[in-house]
């Protein structure tokens, strides 16, 4: 059953703890939830699963600094019906909640399964992009999506997995562990997880990417090992208006592994592309 090392390690760059905008006020308006902070050029920003909204706690206070409005939504990964509990579904919500806030073009940030949103998105609904930013994004390969199941009770394993995200596997705390071991154990959750991720399979993006004139910065870790470097170098040849930038020494969530780094180059490449 070829499902969830994304379950389980998008579970985590969808879930760490980082207080500092968990701790700032969410907005909270009919069906969205969400973080917003500053004025000018919308970015929205699309989490993993599980959302962690303060994975983009570098973004979200640097980019504000900078003449842009960032918008970070909770996605609606594990409250929405079975059956819209998919990426294209996940799309149609993000493009719904932009035109809830009234904009006409957004740039949109994802990371891991929030990546192969925004892609999917960019390809349903191309009038609502200014441009892409993704990083150890889903959508390429099957493999992407891992080769072994989460063994409920195994903790060791899911201890082995949640290190494997990082450069440094000191970032995978017990607290992150915990809740990656709570979600394998939660049957409905489990179900949820392991719907999304044959929805990513089913979801590949290979012959969508040459049609899409979106300009897309990819930004990777040289050092990631659940979407490996390989994966971006496809991503680039694919994408018509693509550029590709690594991070050195970095796993899967660049965003919040370096963020001062990533916050140089995703910066850099807005300026270069006059947005």
């Amino acid at each position: 059953m070829k499902a969830v090392n994304l379950s389980i390690k998008s579970y985590i760059c969808g879930n760490l703890k980082c207080h500092t905008i968990m701790e700032k006020v969410l907005k909270k308006e009919g069906r969205y939830t969400y973080f917003e902070s500053g004025e000018g050029t919308p970015i929205v920003i699309l989490h993993g699963l599980m959302g962690g909204l303060s994975n983009f706690d570098g973004v979200a206070n640097y980019f504000p600094e900078k003449g842009y409005k960032v918008i970070i939504p909770e996605l609606p990964i594990y409250t929405q019906n079975i059956l819209k509990t998919n990426v294209k579904a996940f799309a149609k919500f993000v493009k719904d909640f932009i035109t809830y806030k009234g904009f006409d073009r957004v740039i949109l940030l994802g990371n891991s399964l929030g990546g192969h949103i925004g892609l999917y998105h960019a390809k349903m609904y191309p009038e609502k992009m200014l441009g892409l930013v993704i990083t150890g994004s889903s959508g390429l390969y099957e493999s992407a999506m891992g080769d072994s199941y989460p063994r409920r009770g195994d903790y060791d394993y899911i201890q082995k997995k949640a290190e494997a995200v990082f450069y440094d596997p000191k970032i995978a705390t017990k607290e992150i562990i915990d809740e990656v071991y709570s979600m394998a154990n939660d049957r409905i959750k489990l179900i949820k997880t392991l719907t999304i991720a044959k929805s990513a399979i089913r979801h590949n993006m290979a012959k969508d990417l040459p049609k899409m004139h979106i300009p897309t910065c990819i930004i990777w870790g040289k050092n990631d090992t659940v979407t490996p470097p390989d994966v971006a170098e496809e991503f680039h040849k694919l994408l018509p208006h693509s550029s590709l930038y690594w991070i050195d020494k970095c796993g899967h969530a660049a965003m919040m592994e370096r963020p001062e780094e990533f916050n140089e180059l995703m910066h850099g490449w807005l300026k270069e592309s006059h947005l």
